[in-house]
């Protein structure tokens, strides 16, 4: 078994039995009577995601003390909104492949993913629904809307490689983050906890999301495209700047600057990808980036100190090493 797959089953291991029934639910849920709505269901299914999302979830709930019966509806309304988005994202990115599959645009065309995804989403409020909690059904509608805007705003500053940090990580808080926010609240919504928990929770979830994001983008650089599942470098061939390349760009002289920014403006070519990768490690955007991501991460843990220590704070200071030095 590879490091990694061990590292995960240890932190799916406190929550197992939530995340076999989460399984359950998913399978039962995912049923149409539509020939092709079934094809692209079972496509999706095969090569499932790690479920980082409702693992958060599930383990955040029980770590607080706030584990709830309608946990796994919560928990799928929130994975099948992030399924939904990845297709979206797809179609906008032009993916040829997502977890190493062909991707449904790819497989099917645009057209199928788009409304697919829109069929997901429609699920994800279905499920929502029945956890009886309108607080929790408006606290996702309010993280979709964020998720919405934080990909538009990404799509605006395509292009930007003027990009403060500061406008970076307000982008990928809106876009990714905020599932995050809304996973980890999700146990303290359920069970009616004061504003003051939910709103720890809730931060603790964006400063992990934002670790994770921060993590991701780090893999589009330094990644390899057979465990990543998608084309390394498609975020620098796509014009976005992301945190590693603003911290080379921020610390670089003007004319290596005007160089990279020239290479990047023209849309970056696979054989001049290398010589950007050179660039942001050896202006130190990669260290940076990987001590950003540590840094978020470890200031979120502390929110959730005061909870003690159990299986479930274990495993989520574990969600942070596995976030920072994950392969894919």
């Amino acid at each position: 078994m590879r490091r990694e797959d061990k590292n995960l089953k240890n932190i799916f291991a406190p929550v197992r039995s939530d995340l076999n029934r989460f399984d359950a639910v998913l399978d039962e849920q995912l049923q149409a009577d539509s020939d092709l709505i079934q094809s692209v269901i079972n496509h999706l299914l095969e090569k499932r995601g790690k479920r980082i999302r409702p693992t958060f979830l599930f383990l955040t709930a029980r770590c607080s003390g706030y584990n709830h019966r309608r946990m796994v509806e919560a928990a799928l309304g929130i994975e099948l909104i992030h399924t939904a988005t990845l297709l979206h994202d797809d179609v906008v990115d032009e993916s040829d492949t997502r977890r190493g599959h062909e991707s449904i645009n790819y497989r099917w065309n645009n057209l199928t993913a788009i409304l697919m995804g829109d069929f997901l989403f429609a699920k994800a409020f279905k499920m929502l629904v029945a956890t009886d909690s309108p607080k929790l059904v408006a606290l996702v509608a309010e993280t979709t809307e964020r998720v919405s805007i934080g990909e538009l705003r990404q799509l605006e500053e395509s292009g930007n490689f003027e990009l403060s940090e500061e406008m970076y990580l307000d982008i990928i808080a809106a876009k990714t983050a905020s599932l995050f926010s809304a996973a980890a609240s999700s146990g303290a919504v359920l069970n009616k906890a004061d504003s003051r928990e939910v709103k720890r929770l809730s931060d603790f979830g964006e400063k992990l999301g934002t670790s994770f994001q921060i993590a991701d983008d780090l893999l589009d650089i330094v990644g390899e495209q057979s465990k990543i599942g998608k084309e390394v470098g498609s975020d620098l061939m796509q014009g976005k700047a992301t945190l590693p390349l603003i911290y080379a760009l921020r610390n670089s002289g003007e004319k290596v600057r005007t160089e990279i920014v020239k290479i990047l403006s023209n849309g970056t070519k696979p054989t001049e990808y290398q010589r950007v990768i050179e660039f942001i490690g050896n202006s130190g955007g990669i260290d940076y980036a990987r001590e950003r991501a540590m840094q978020f991460g470890e200031s979120g843990l502390k929110l959730i100190r005061k909870y003690g220590d159990s299986k479930y704070s274990a495993a989520l200071e574990q969600v942070v090493q596995f976030t920072v030095n994950r392969e894919n």
